[in-house]
This record gives structure tokens, sequence and C-alpha cells, in this order.
């Protein structure tokens, strides 16, 4: 068995069953209090282990130094604490199958639920490891403790074994990923590396250099509010007018369920309010710029279309920038994505590039001077009950991040 498949096991269940799930609605920097539950924890055994330099940020993020042993690049490797606020994640109680068998995973908490290889082919190549899935009501947190967990079992390792060559190694967990706001502007500056590796990926060799830019964007619907026994001629139903919108955006193309590969989608998350105000909230995702911000033109002119029929409305429309892609800086210094490739190579394990349908932090740090690309960690499904990992996958993770440090202290 790999020398650190009982700990990352042990440690995915342990982080996997604190609450930490992200919340947009709170202004707060972590967005939410339980996330400090982890972010403590990471403090305390990351101190525990003979880290150096152990801090937790005013705004919540926790970096802590591996010390190099010889001169090279100052290397960040990154995991977020936070869950996906997509699902419940309120009393997770993860569950190891041990020696897949190549069977429908079924849950006990759910006997309607059914993880099945036939439509998930990637659960059919594991069989005879060891897969973690949650027991029906939540998501996991794979998404992503596994990144947690594979960076705090390297970081324990290079702590333990001040004879393996390696440059300084800074490690850091981010709370609010999942909401976009996982990178303070003060982050780059206080983690202090030439580059970073966000572990945040899915299948096994993935390396992720190509992101989604992203927005967000509310509109907000006020109407005209009367009783509605004498409302002829004067109630303005913002229902009406936000269900307008909707209708009038595109429904067979441009939404999630009509698009893959490096097509972009304007997707409504959120839709809530009254007769007298309603709020919608979506996310524009494209790879290109010019793509992106096609989408929100878009959203905008739809909104003053249904604003020019019912002139005693007010609808307007605020777009927010969370990320870019990371493509757009990254290609011109491939140096990490370069660095990640022979590690891979030196374990044989096969690489997978492909622009992924999504962000990282990475793509947030990227973009403000620090190259993050993105590695596997084995996590499926995320953002639902069906999520699930393989602790194999993490143990080749882990030994990519170790031979990450060591090829970094090898001159070139």
């Amino acid at each position: 068995m790999h020398p650190f498949h009982d700990e990352l096991k042990t440690r995915l269940v342990r982080y996997c069953a604190i609450d930490s799930q992200a919340d947009m609605d709170s202004p707060g920097a972590p967005s939410t209090e339980c996330q400090h539950d982890m972010l403590n924890l990471m403090v305390a055994e990351l101190t525990d282990m003979g880290a150096r330099d152990v801090t937790k940020t005013p705004y919540g993020t926790v970096i802590a130094t591996i010390p190099g042993t010889v001169p090279g690049p100052t290397i960040g490797f990154l995991a977020h604490v936070d869950t996906a606020p997509q699902f419940n994640a309120t009393g997770v109680k993860p569950r190891v199958i041990e020696g897949y068998n190549g069977g429908v995973i079924t849950y006990p908490d759910d006997a309607d639920l059914l993880l099945d290889p036939a439509a998930f082919p990637y659960l059919a190549d594991k069989v005879g490891d060891d897969i973690v899935t949650a027991s029906g009501l939540t998501l996991l947190g794979a998404d992503d403790k596994a990144g947690v967990a594979i960076v705090m079992t390297a970081a324990r390792h290079l702590l333990q074994n001040p004879e393996i060559k390696r440059p300084t190694i800074r490690v850091a967990f981010t709370p609010d990923e999942e909401i976009g706001r996982g990178v303070d502007p003060k982050l780059p500056a206080d983690l202090g590396v030439d580059f970073a590796y966000t572990f945040d990926g899915g299948d096994l060799g993935e390396v992720t250099y190509e992101t989604f830019s992203a927005d967000f964007a509310v509109v907000t619907v006020t109407g005209v509010s009367i009783h509605p026994g004498w409302a002829k001629d004067k109630l303005v139903n913002a229902i009406h007018l936000a269900s307008k919108i909707i209708d009038t955006l595109p429904q067979v193309t441009m939404t999630p369920e009509t698009t893959d590969g490096v097509e972009g989608f304007i997707h409504a998350v959120d839709m809530k309010g009254s007769a007298d105000q309603m709020e919608l909230r979506f996310i524009l995702r494209d790879f290109e710029r010019d793509g992106l911000e096609a989408k929100g033109t878009l959203l905008r002119q739809v909104c003053d279309t249904i604003a020019a029929t019912e002139p005693r409305a007010q609808i307007t429309c605020a777009i927010t920038p969370q990320y870019r892609n990371m493509r757009y800086w990254l290609e011109d210094d491939m140096t990490p994505v370069t660095l990640a490739r022979t590690a891979l190579a030196d374990l044989n394990i096969p690489e997978i590039s492909a622009p992924i349908r999504g962000g990282t932090d990475g793509s947030r740090l990227t973009e403000l001077g620090v190259p993050c690309p993105n590695l596997f960690t084995g996590m499926q499904n995320v953002h639902g009950p069906l999520e699930w990992v393989s602790v194999q996958d993490m143990t080749k993770a882990t030994d990519l991040c170790l031979r990450i440090a060591e090829r970094a202290a090898q001159p070139s």
C-alpha cells in the first residue's frame, strides 16, 4: 500500500465531516463563520507538524512556510477549505468503500440514489480503489478537501524529511473559492512566491492552464405595488417582468445544459422576491474576453427591451468581474506548467491538458501576477450528492506535489 494512503484517507474523512460551506449572500471574509473551523484546524495542524510562519490573515487565508534546503524558486501549493453552496453541506457523513468492486454504489441515507459506473465511466476504471463518498443527503466536500488533504500530507512529509532537496515552499488554504472570493488582493504579496499551484482539479493527470473567464450579474426588477383589489391599470408585477427576462434570454443555446467544449453561457442561478421587487442572479462564462463581454451586452439588451415595455418599472443590471482565463498570462510564462509536466512524466502519469469549464483561485492569482495552474486531486461529480474521490488518485496527486518540489530544486 502507498505510504500516504492511510494518512490521506484519514485526513479527508476528518476534513469532510466539518461544515465549511460558503455563502454568496454574506459580505464577510470568510463569508461564513463555520469556515473558521477548518481554517483554525489548519493553523493547529501546521503548527504541530513544525511549519514556520503559520499565519491566519485578516481575510481568512492560512499561510505557512516549509523551509527550503537548496536554492530555487519559491513555490506555492494551495487548496480551498470552503464547500459549494449549491447543495446541502451540513452533517456530512463521509464513508470509505474499500476495494471498490466495480458495481453500483448505493447510499445509506437515500435508497433512491445510485452511483452507477455505467453512467460515470471514470468510476468504472477505479475497480480495487478505495472510494470515498457521502451518505446521500449531502455533498462530500472533496472539492476541495481532497486538495487540502493532499497539500497537508505533502507538507508533513517534507517537514519530517529535511534531507529531501527542495526550495522554499509556501502552503496556503483559502476560504470562499466557491463563490469567487477566494483570492484577496493582498494574497499575492502575503504569499510571496514565484509561482504556485492549486490542487483543485479532477481526473488523474489533469494540468489545467486554461479556464473560463467569469462575471457575475444581478438584475433587479422593481414594479409598482398596490392592493390587488384596486390594481387595474396601476399594478406593475415584478414577477411577470422578471419571467419575461428569463423567457427572452436564449433557451436552446448559450445555457450550461446546451453547451460544452469551449462554448460559453449565461446561467440563471437564483431568482427571488415578490410582485413588488424581484432579484435575478446570473453567472456569465466564456473562454475569451470578447465572448464574455458579448454575453454581458446581451443580458443588458434583454433587460432594456423588457424595461421598454413597461416604463413604470425600473430594471437595473449590475455586472461584476469575477476572474479571467489564466491562459492570457500563462501563455507568456509556462514555467510552472512545464515543471508540472516534467514531474508527471517522472511519475509515468499521462498528462491531461484541456480547457476546463470552470475556474479556480489560480485564475485570479494568475491575473494578479502569480502564475498558478491547477492540478488534479481525483475529485468527481462535485457540488452534489454523487460526489466521490479515489484515495489512490489522491496518493498520486501527493506524489506529484512532492515531485514538483524536488524537480524545482534541480538545476535546469
